[in-house]
């Protein structure tokens, strides 16, 4: 297992590593490397067109960033919100017109690293289609063996974050997960 150091050493050298989040071990690297990006879909193996999102330590982080979410609707906690992304940035990350960001409701060890990172691209730290892991025993081996950290923080809840898409006219629910859709739904329209 790693440290947080090593873990943050590692991805802002452009390596892919794992790591915690509110709701299941992710997979992650520096968005703007468009290499690490491409590394961490194929090692999930998935298509590279497939979404990966943002994963934050805050607000401030993300308009660091993407100075165009600034006005955007953000949710913290077990969501991804894909809102629109004019700029087209980081096209890499599977989105050309939005892209998914989140702002987990972290403690611990998984604060400090995101404290430390700012922003990493992320995804479910299990191979594409398998299940989404709540301890680093979960996380396939074949993964395990590919990335330069693995930051441990004990047993996650396990169930993935809900997926809204507030890019359209109206909000939708692309994936329900930790939230349910109707709670979620009711959470945007406020």
């Amino acid at each position: 297992m790693s440290t947080v150091t090593e873990t943050a050493a590692a991805i802002e050298a452009g390596e892919l590593a794992v790591i915690p989040t509110d709701t299941v071990y992710g997979l992650a690297c520096r968005p703007d490397r468009e290499d690490s990006v491409r590394a961490l879909s194929a090692l999930k193996e998935r298509a590279p067109d497939q979404p990966i999102a943002l994963v934050a330590s805050g607000v401030e982080a993300l308009v660091a960033l993407l100075p165009e979410l600034a006005c955007a609707r953000l949710l913290t906690g077990p969501f991804t919100v894909v809102v629109p992304n004019p700029g087209r940035r980081f096209p890499w990350l599977g989105g050309a017109s939005t892209i998914g960001v989140r702002i987990p409701d972290v403690e611990g060890v998984a604060a400090e690293l995101l404290a430390r990172v700012g922003v990493v691209a992320a995804t479910s730290a299990n191979l594409h289609g398998g299940v989404a892991p709540r301890r680093v025993g979960d996380v396939p081996a074949e993964i395990l063996e590919d990335v330069a950290a693995v930051l441990d923080a004990g047993e996650l809840p396990g169930t993935p974050s809900t997926v809204l898409d507030l890019s359209g006219s109206a909000p939708r629910v692309l994936r329900e997960g930790a939230v349910p859709a109707a709670e979620a739904l009711r959470l945007v329209s406020e």
